[in-house]
């Protein structure tokens, strides 16, 4: 998290865009940045789960066998003018890429009114957009601006975790097991066919790294930003 936002500061400064994937050590959950710190949040905690608040917003994500992805772009890139277009444009390139796994994904489309109270886990919620599949979520995003640039976080369910059982992945579903290195891979190629480019590997210079850790230690791992929005007990 501190190297993206690290990364959407030198995107705002420099013009250069990212694409990265990764994934998690081990199960951890990250709150979105207008979710509550309360009692929900509190019980995965007591359960032994490390726990993050992301920049961007949406629901709480529970990242185990789950592929995260982060695209930054600068001020001038054309999707980083229209908010709705970098979903459409990434959304829709995961949608042709889960066809090599023999599903019948879709973007989703509110038909129904959304409830008063949102429920606390991301996959749980359904948004104009979201990847579907039949009444599973597989995929969603949510954005954050600075002097103009853009970074968008998302995450792809692979397969379902332990201590979020009742949401199917990629893997229940298409009952195949997902590499997430193969799925990386030809998502890139999807990616670099739909924007007209290729993405070419980048080492990050000591001046990011310097700043993600400044980020790091100053805010991600403080007890102050993660209960940034706290609920009273």
């Amino acid at each position: 998290m501190a190297i993206d936002e690290a990364l959407l500061d030198d995107a705002a400064e420099t013009g250069r865009a990212y694409w990265r994937f990764y994934q998690w050590q081990e199960p951890t959950l990250s709150l979105g940045y207008f979710q509550q710190y309360g009692e929900e949040a509190r019980n995965y905690r007591e359960r032994g789960l490390p726990m993050v608040r992301r920049l961007t917003g949406g629901g709480a994500i529970l990242h185990d066998h789950e592929l995260t992805y982060s695209v930054i772009l600068p001020r001038d890139h054309p999707l980083a003018r229209c908010r709705d277009a970098l979903y459409d444009v990434v959304h829709r390139s995961v949608v042709a890429l889960l066809s090599h796994w023999r599903l019948e994904p879709q973007l989703f489309v509110a038909g129904e009114e959304r409830p008063a109270r949102e429920p606390f886990l991301c996959f749980e919620r359904r948004a104009p957009g979201d990847v579907v599949a039949g009444r599973h979520k597989l995929a969603g995003s949510a954005q954050r601006r600075r002097r103009g640039a853009v970074l968008q976080h998302g995450s792809i369910l692979l397969a379902a975790s332990k201590a979020a059982g009742h949401l199917p992945g990629v893997g229940e579903l298409a009952e195949s097991a997902v590499d997430a290195d193969e799925f990386a891979r030809r998502w890139l190629d999807e990616l670099s066919t739909r924007l007209g480019g290729q993405w070419q590997p980048f080492r990050l210079p000591e001046s990011i790294r310097t700043r993600a850790s400044d980020l790091l230690t100053g805010k991600y791992m403080t007890e102050a930003w993660l209960r940034k929005r706290r609920v009273p007990q």
